[in-house]
């Protein structure tokens, strides 16, 4: 999801090679060592990920291969070869008890075990590296992949009524400004940095605004009603943390960026999904 918005925007200013599986396996040390060595990057940006956060409670030890040992073998070939490893992290880290936005030096308290494996990347790196950028992200989204968007534009054409969780706090993701935030930090100091973008809202209120997007532009909905529901009404096997508002001050003052709000973001991707089907329609 967030890799095929990345690489476009790097190759703009760089040469850029992607890798995947099967030919690039990061569970895989021996597969991490012969592709990077024979690259030999300056910059290794991680955007593998397992991201299945309720899964990941039946397959604790898929979610901590990848998450875990996955980015702690890229952070021993990038020692090798003396490359610069961003890694991207998430929210999930924290347990959502703040009441105000988590800072970069927060105490860290995964739920679950998607939290927790990606702390376990996080802190493979931290002890592999000194040459190490760390981007914690919240609720991403692109047009690539799945996620919530597509979720609730699948659910509004099937279903009369959806009920969405309105007690969980957060802040949207869009994946092309996500990019933009990692290429604005490639060369920053070392160091944990947190992105999202701009503003706050829960999950009922992202639905809200991703129904109004789709009639907006012109979409057949069968949805007619869209409730607010407690956490409780919706149990899930993994715990999501409450609040998970990011305070991005720390990467405003090392780039000079302004960060779009979230609603911005949403529109944006709208656009950018329609160019892609009339791509296609073509």
């Amino acid at each position: 999801m967030l890799a095929s918005d990345l690489i476009p925007i790097l190759e703009k200013e760089g040469q850029v090679t992607g890798g995947d599986l099967p030919e690039l396996d990061i569970t895989n040390l021996d597969s991490v060592r012969k592709i990077l060595t024979r690259v030999k990057p300056d910059i290794v940006i991680n955007c593998a990920a397992y991201t299945a956060v309720d899964k990941a409670e039946e397959e604790k030890e898929k979610a901590h291969a990848v998450n875990g040992l996955g980015t702690g073998n890229l952070a021993k070939i990038c020692r090798e070869i003396k490359a610069r490893l961003i890694q991207i992290s998430t929210d999930f880290v924290f347990d959502g008890k703040n009441n105000r936005p988590y800072v970069e030096e927060d105490e860290t308290n995964p739920l679950g075990v998607y939290g927790a494996s990606k702390l376990e990347g996080e802190n493979l790196v931290r002890k592999a590296l000194k040459d190490y950028i760390i981007i914690r992200t919240s609720w991403l989204y692109g047009i690539h992949g799945n996620n919530f968007v597509k979720t609730i534009t699948r659910l509004a054409a099937e279903r009369d009524e959806l009920g969405i969780v309105f007690d969980q706090a957060g802040t949207p993701t869009y994946t092309v400004d996500l990019s933009h935030a990692i290429f604005n930090l490639i060369t920053a100091e070392p160091g944990i940095y947190h992105f999202s973008n701009e503003g706050v809202c829960s999950w009922y209120d992202f639905a809200f605004e991703v129904e109004a997007l789709l009639k907006k532009n012109g979409r057949s909905l069968n949805l007619l009603n869209l409730k607010p529901i407690l956490t409780q009404d919706y149990p899930t096997p993994a715990m999501r943390p409450p609040y998970s508002v990011m305070n991005k001050a720390k990467y405003k003052r090392i780039t000079s960026e302004s960060i779009p709000h979230w609603r911005n973001g949403l529109v944006r991707y709208f656009q950018q999904a329609k160019e892609e089907e009339n791509k296609v329609n073509k």
